[in-house]
Order: C-alpha cells, then sequence, then structure tokens
C-alpha cells in the first residue's frame, strides 16, 4: 500500500467553518443591539422622557457601532496574512477611536439627549453585544484536527 499523506485540516483548508462561527458571533451580536436598542428606548422613554429615548438611541449607536466593528473586521481580516491582520485591526480600532471621540465631543453642546442614559446604554451595549457575540463563537461546532505526530505516517505494517 502507497504511503498516503494524512488529509490536513486546517484554516486554509476549510476557512467557510471559521467564517461560519465569526458570521454567528456577528449575527448574534446584531440581534443582542437590537434587544438593547428596544429595552433602552423603553426604559430611556419611562425614565427621562424624551431625552431618555434620544440617549438610548444614541448610546446603542456607539456602544454597538464599537463593538460590532471589531467583529466585522475580524470576519474581514480573517484570510488575509496575520501582520497584515494585525495592521486592519490595529488601525480599525484607532479609527474606531477616533470615531468615538469625535461624536462624544460633538455631543457634548447639546442637550436633547439625557447624558445618564447614554452612559447606561453604552455599558449596555458593550456587555450585552459582546456577550451575544461570545455566546454565537461558543454555540458554533468549529472541528479541531491536531495533525499528526512526527513519523505516524509511516506504514508499520511490518513491525
Amino acid at each position: 500500500m502507497p504511503n498516503q499523506e494524512p488529509e490536513q485540516h486546517s484554516q486554509e483548508a476549510h476557512p467557510e467553518t471559521a467564517d461560519s462561527a465569526l458570521r454567528a458571533a456577528l449575527r448574534y451580536g446584531v440581534a443582542g443591539l437590537i434587544a438593547l436598542v428596544v429595552v433602552g428606548a423603553v426604559l430611556g422613554s419611562i425614565f427621562a422622557g424624551l431625552p431618555g429615548l434620544w440617549g438610548a438611541l444614541i448610546g446603542s449607536a456607539i456602544g454597538g457601532f464599537f463593538i460590532l466593528t471589531t467583529a466585522a473586521l475580524v470576519l474581514f481580516s480573517a484570510r488575509l496574512e496575520s501582520g497584515t491582520q494585525g495592521m486592519v485591526m490595529l488601525g480599525g480600532w484607532v479609527a474606531k477611536l477616533l470615531i468615538v471621540m469625535v461624536v462624544v465631543a460633538a455631543l457634548k453642546q447639546f442637550d436633547f439627549y439625557s447624558p445618564g442614559t447614554l452612559f447606561l446604554t453604552v455599558v449596555g451595549a458593550l456587555l450585552i453585544v459582546l456577550g451575544a457575540e461570545t455566546y454565537g463563537l461558543l454555540r458554533q461546532r468549529v472541528p479541531v484536527v491536531d495533525p499528526p505526530a512526527e513519523g505516524a505516517d509511516q506504514d508499520r505494517s511490518n513491525v
């Protein structure tokens, strides 16, 4: 019998497996954000009126943007070389941080929203969306195959 090379299962061989886990995390994150928008808008309106509604909507947008952008960048850069992937992630993080800082600085001059509701909703978005993404990742079945040990592929029929 000829010496056959064992089939190697890696992320490069089956990128759809890793992509499906990342897509699931993104789906769960979006679902968590939608739930937060609804609950935050209702609670913000009850406790702070129209400014609470605006604070909840803006806070959900800021927190959701910050977290979901990271998940989208990971999905986008999953097939890139690791050095390039690191640069994309670092550049994305810096861009996100600058965008959020500019939005928050611009919002300081307005008083149509409730700052307390905005803060609580941003924190809620960070926790809920991260938790939902983690849950989405953990629910996926991604096969893990260890490569055979050195010499394991040798024919041992004559031993």
